[in-house]
């Protein structure tokens, strides 16, 4: 029973307080029974007496109030509910001929109520405490090892805790609740009790996204090695992490290694002199788009991947990134051509179907002369970076 009661939804939660306190074994029991909060929990004032589906689907929120201290308030009443009992008269009742049908039914109910609720206040108690850096700034590298194993040995060291609390029942309890931040995101309970793997992908991830831009800047030749990001790691954040923990973690990312992310990095830096990416329209061209010559690349919306074995590009949902280009060219008059593209005013159909919405992007490099012999020198080094031309690239330049 409590099992199904822990990983309950918060509105089925909800419900079931509401259907508990309205039934007529309640009121038989009303008058030795005490209705209250837990202790020291608060619910926000705005969402106290709303009905739970007008209320934030979250389970409350952090803020911050005078004295810098860190609270948190319940999204309802509901949720900091606690029942204290007058147990000789409860008793007495359920001995009593005249007892009412589903007594011990409604008070096994408001027991898992109470273990709910109280076993999450606990919960979010040591949450404020151990992972408070990361609930003031939101920032994913602030938070601490916090596995639910070791929160369950912290709240069952509470003389305090009147249910028992093991891994089993925090990780029900955590799987479908989500908190708000001070800064406004939600984000779910079990992101805040992270074992340190957990936390090591959070910081090779950060790593690799930072490494184009250092080696952009000069800061890097080439990309980091495993040890490179371990020695890193160790140096900036004090993360001690082995050159095969590195390693590891970098595949459970599906990220690739130094040697590949090298090949990858060709085509960023041969385009490093290149316009800001900007919306391929009329207005825009016609504004941004100076009638000079240069190179151009065209990107769509889609993540572009290329699958060898078929031979061919496939489109899928995702962010726009170095791997979304759909065409390399070069024009004496780049806002013509450009706009020539936009309008289907070339024999290049694929490209015009793909660009027709509006949602296509471009960038450029102005150039007074060569520009020819640089369209090749990109088509190349995309081709040996991504292992095919560019999607609407019919034939080389």
């Amino acid at each position: 029973m409590l099992a199904r009661v822990l990983v309950l939804p918060l509105q089925k939660f909800h419900r079931l307080v509401c259907r508990t306190e309205s039934s007529g074994g309640f009121a038989a029991l009303r008058s030795l029974i005490t209705v209250g909060q837990l202790a020291g929990a608060r619910v926000a004032h705005a969402a106290e007496h709303l009905p739970v589906a007008q209320s934030s689907a979250v389970l409350g929120e952090v803020r911050i109030e005078a004295g810098d201290e860190l609270v948190f308030l319940y999204q309802h009443d509901s949720y900091a509910r606690e029942y204290r009992f007058d147990e000789s008269g409860v008793t007495r009742l359920l001995s009593s001929a005249d007892a009412p049908a589903g007594l011990t039914s409604v008070l096994r109910r408001l027991h898992l109520i109470n273990t709910r609720n109280r076993l999450a206040h606990a919960l979010m108690q040591q949450v404020l405490a151990s992972q408070a850096s990361y609930l003031r700034s939101g920032q994913v590298l602030t938070l601490r090892p916090l596995s639910q194993a070791a929160v369950a040995a912290q709240l069952r060291s509470m003389s305090n805790l009147a249910v028992v609390a093991d891994p089993g029942r925090i990780s029900r309890l955590v799987r479908g609740l989500s908190i708000r931040l001070l800064n406004g995101s939600v984000v779910p309970l079990s992101a805040l009790l992270t074992k340190p793997r957990q936390l090591h992908r959070h910081f090779v991830d950060d790593v690799i996204k930072k490494e184009k831009d250092w080696m952009l800047e000069g800061v890097l030749q080439a990309p980091l090695t495993d040890d490179g990001i371990a020695a890193l790691l160790d140096r900036e954040y004090g993360i001690h992490m082995s050159r095969r923990t590195v390693a590891n973690v970098r595949r459970d990312l599906a990220i690739p290694d130094c040697r590949l992310r090298c090949r990858r990095m060709q085509y960023l830096a041969a385009t490093a002199g290149f316009s800001a990416l900007l919306p391929l329209t009329a207005p825009t061209l016609r504004a941004s788009v100076p009638a000079r010559s240069g190179v151009y690349e065209i990107r769509t919306n889609f993540v572009l991947r290329h699958s060898s074995a078929r031979d061919h590009w496939t489109e899928k949902n995702g962010p726009a990134g170095q791997h979304s280009v759909l065409y390399i060219g070069s024009a004496v008059d780049l806002r013509k051509r450009l706009s020539d593209h936009l309008r289907g005013h070339t024999d290049n159909a694929v490209l015009h179907d793909r660009i027709v919405d509006g949602a296509a992007r471009v960038r450029f490099r102005l150039l007074d002369d060569g520009w020819r012999l640089v369209e090749r020198d990109l088509y190349r080094v995309f081709c040996e970076t991504f292992g095919a031309p560019p999607l609407c690239n019919r034939v080389s330049p």
